[in-house]
């Protein structure tokens, strides 16, 4: 085969092959560009003495040295020798220009000195003539530019590592779209085609972006092109594109099979630059998101700032990102406290490299609020005005196991923190709460409702009791999403409860800045809750993240509600309504109070309930506690047969 290649061609397929595993000599690149100047000059020189009566050896050899000698100068001025072959792009050909035209210049710029003078330089006979030069360095130029093309297309096709091909759509064309086009081009890993671009400018549409068309989107994102052209996956390559935007095209997209992906924002960049590697997938975050609210955070401000601040459950998913939040507001201290040693020591670790010049505004806390002694101790130490009460158990079946535990921490561990706020002179006590407390089915639900009720009815002038009442928050530990992203990696089943079973969705961030805004406006005895927007179906949830992932053939697998499990969640319990407050998003719940004496007694009779271990005495006394506590799919059911007391009685 090789014998049947012209000379050149050879050179370059044994160049090759010999480094295709590394980068050719820069010392071989010199001497390769040497010999095609040394080819370019004879070729110059056949087509001068072509049809030419007068021939001087002596002259084409000085003439020739000369030239030489000033190429190989510019040759190594421009470092047109330095680029790595099989990536040469836009930068090597400026180089090779340079290289080219630098000595043409400077042998029309003597031959122009020598015309208008006598010969002060060197002698005509001695000099490329003006076509001789003009020759030569076009003749050379190209050689050039060919060699390395010749050898980027020979290890393109013939060594490089096979890469399984990819047909792609980018959504997108301007500066991001162009940028992501030539990341993909370069990857290693896979042959990426770029088939179309994607824009809703009509003045790009119909033109072409480095030989690609732009289309218009709804000629793009249909099936009969998606399979003619076999797409496999959509690129959004517009950062600051609005979030409805971007859910919409992504559900457009998974609909039709693709994989989705998306650039990320400038300010991600490593270095500055942009590889195929930072092109992110799109998560099923992404999709459960809503548009960013809007909050000048005045209040909060107002509220935190040269404050000492308690944070219980600080190293739990909402616990810590309030921390973080309330660490840019400038309060006095943030003391965060929690049980879980590890948490605690990973929450530390950020948040002293995060604001390593607040280090006195932050202490860390090993403890547990059921310990009564351990709370008042720090009470005493830290002297906090306001608390943010994070600490719960909150999942439903582990709870509905272990009735005592939920009972103990949930209601007396809040009962230890509320009494020694009241003690203390705190001046506001925000209490995280949950959606599950409203109509409760389980121990976890009924547990929270009960630490609401006792809060609601502790509020004095001096110490102001809020609630904050939300649905599940995105990631959190425990979440579904987790769990489901733990089976994707695992090669399924995913497994739901019910295909039915619905949930409120909001992000960590959204719900804890919502916690401050809602904590600084209550005046005491009010339960906020929060407008979580359109309830997610969690089967639909599974099968996108499927989708998402690009992997096929994913079971989706029921399992049945679990223990005190129900399919809806809501906000308010039945008696309950809502009136707005000054920020939309936020709306203050009218809610049944109850007498504070017979809080006390039924309260404290609970206490000594616990005492037995008696786990269906202890749901007994919460039923009668909350009225419309009614388990669902539990062994506490056959207690819902009886008419529990009502409380205020």
């Amino acid at each position: 085969m090789l014998n049947n290649l012209p000379y050149f061609r050879r050179l370059s397929f044994w160049l090759v092959k010999k480094y295709r595993h590394s980068t050719i000599p820069q010392t071989y690149v010199l001497l390769m560009d040497v010999a095609l100047f040394v080819a370019a000059f004879f070729a110059m020189e056949m087509f001068r003495s072509f049809g030419a009566e007068e021939f001087s050896s002596r002259g084409v050899l000085v003439k020739f040295i000369t030239s030489l000698m000033l190429t190989t100068i510019f040759f190594l001025t421009s470092g047109s020798y330095r680029g790595i072959i099989r990536h040469a792009g836009i930068s090597d050909i400026y180089k090779i220009l340079f290289a080219t035209i630098g000595p043409l210049l400077i042998c029309w710029g003597v031959n122009l000195i020598n015309n208008q003078f006598s010969p002060l330089i060197v002698s005509y006979h001695h000099l490329l003539s003006y076509r001789e030069s003009l020759t030569l360095y076009l003749i050379l130029g190209m050689l050039m530019i060919i060699s390395r093309l010749t050898l980027q297309r020979i290890y393109n096709d013939y060594f490089r590592r096979r890469r399984p091909s990819v047909n792609v759509i980018i959504y997108g064309a301007g500066a991001a779209g162009i940028i992501a086009s030539n990341a993909l081009h370069q990857d290693r890993v896979y042959e990426y085609h770029i088939v179309a671009f994607i824009d809703d400018d009509m003045s790009k549409v119909n033109q072409e972006l480095d030989g690609v068309p732009v289309m218009r989107m709804r000629n793009v994102l249909q099936e009969e092109f998606i399979k003619r052209k076999k797409i496999r996956q959509l690129i959004i390559a517009i950062p600051s594109i609005r979030l409805s935007h971007k859910q919409a095209i992504t559900n457009r997209a998974l609909n039709l099979g693709l994989t989705v992906k998306a650039v990320p924002h400038i300010s991600t960049w490593m270095d500055g630059t942009f590889s195929s590697n930072q092109i992110e997938d799109i998560k099923i975050e992404d999709l459960l998101e809503r548009e960013p609210i809007k909050m000048d955070n005045v209040n909060i401000v107002r509220e935190v700032v040269d404050k000492v601040v308690l944070v219980t459950g600080a190293a739990g998913s909402i616990g810590s990102e309030i921390c973080r939040q309330l660490m840019r507001y400038q309060p006095k201290k943030v003391v965060m406290l929690d049980q879980a040693e590890s948490p605690m020591y990973d929450l530390q670790f950020e948040l002293r490299n995060t604001y390593s010049d607040q280090l006195d505004r932050m202490a860390f806390v090993i403890a547990n609020i059921k310990d009564r002694r351990r709370m008042e101790e720090v009470f005493d130490l830290y002297q906090p005005q306001l608390v943010y009460h994070a600490a719960a158990y909150k999942h439903v079946p582990f709870m509905e196991e272990n009735p005592y535990e939920a009972v103990y921490v949930n209601v007396f561990g809040t009962r230890n923190i509320a009494d020694l706020s009241i003690q203390h002179g705190v001046q506001k006590f925000v209490m995280i709460s949950t959606d599950k407390a409203v109509n409760p089915t389980n121990i976890m639900g009924a547990s929270k409702r009960m630490a609401e009720i006792y809060i609601q009815s502790r509020s004095t002038e001096q110490t102001h009791f809020v609630t904050t009442r939300f649905g599940n928050v995105l990631g959190s530990n425990g979440s579904v999403i987790p769990l489901f992203k733990k089976q994707l990696a695992a090669g399924g089943p995913l497994t739901v409860t019910h295909r039915d079973i619905i949930r409120y969705f909001m992000t960590i961030p959204e719900a804890c800045n919502l916690v401050l805004e809602a904590g600084a406006m209550g005046a005491g005895g009010d339960i906020f809750v929060f407008d979580m927007g359109k309830p997610v179906k969690i089967y639909d949830m599974a099968r996108k993240m499927i989708q998402l992932s690009g992997k096929q053939g994913i079971e989706i697998k029921e399992i049945g509600l679990r223990p005190g499990e129900k399919l809806y969640e809501e906000l308010l319990a039945t008696k309950e309504n809502t009136i707005p407050t000054y920020h939309p998003k936020i709306m203050r719940a009218e809610v049944r109070r109850y007498p504070l004496d017979a809080i006390d007694r039924e309260y404290n009779e609970l206490h000594d309930i616990l005492a037995t271990l008696d786990d269906m005495k202890i749901v007994a006394k919460m039923k009668g506690i909350v009225p419309e506590f009614r388990s669902n799919n539990s062994i506490y059911c056959k207690l819902d047969n009886s008419t529990p007391p009502p409380l205020n009685s």
